[in-house]
């Protein structure tokens, strides 16, 4: 059965279809590659593209735009900051501030161009494309994913009967983080991995999106 919905409404979802309890959940926090080369919301900074980066599609709701041309500089910075765990957030958010002013950023090539004059050269010869953090910030931003990957969590005890298991799949170390917490935490859960299962060289060198990502599971007690 498909439900299209928000993972955050997972207690509701599982009542709605008719389940009592269920047996096990499977959460793999990445990022869709459809989003990244077919949507054109503006998830990815390889092209140009509206600077949409909402899940739903809806620009309707908060964008990028929006936080881009209208949030304050230090609101700005702290995301950049706060999710993107940006090392250069006052500088490129005081450049966006500064474009800006001369006309509105309406584009994922305008971000780029915008966060190159902020960084030093070496930082943008790094492995890591120098966009990377800003691009996950906004994105966490707009989507509110550390909030509803908590209010996930919140449910997981709800809906899991005992003896099933649930497996996160984060692909960044803000989810991990909040994941590691929670288990460690929630005393009807059974912690299954010590430690994050990871991909091993074999597999990144196969699907190199999986490089970053961790997985941690647990059964209901």
């Amino acid at each position: 059965m498909l439900v299209q919905d928000c993972f955050a409404n997972l207690k509701e979802i599982v009542e709605r279809v008719g389940f009592e309890k269920i047996k096990g959940i499977l959460a793999d926090l990445g990022l869709s590659s459809w989003l990244l080369k077919e949507s054109n919301l503006g998830f990815t900074f390889l092209k140009d593209e509206p600077l949409i980066m909402r899940y739903d599609g809806n620009p309707e709701k908060l964008t990028a735009f929006e936080i881009l041309n209208f949030w304050p500089r230090e609101k700005i910075e702290k995301i950049l900051r706060d999710y993107g765990e940006e090392r250069f957030a006052k500088k490129i958010a005081k450049e966006i501030v500064n474009e800006r002013e001369k006309g509105q950023i309406k584009s994922t090539f305008q971000l780029v161009e915008i966060i190159r004059k902020s960084v030093p050269s070496w930082y943008q010869r790094r492995k890591i494309h120098f966009a990377t953090k800003t691009f996950q910030a906004l994105r966490i931003a707009v989507n509110n994913e550390l909030e509803n990957l908590q209010r996930l969590l919140c449910q997981i005890p709800q809906v899991l009967e005992r003896g099933g298991r649930v497996i996160i799949i984060s692909f960044h170390s803000l989810e991990d983080k909040i994941v590691k917490n929670f288990l460690k935490k929630e005393r009807s859960l059974k912690i299954i991995t010590k430690k994050p299962i990871v991909p091993s060289k074999k597999e990144i060198l196969i699907n190199k999106s999986a490089r970053s990502a961790k997985l941690r599971a647990a059964e209901k007690i």
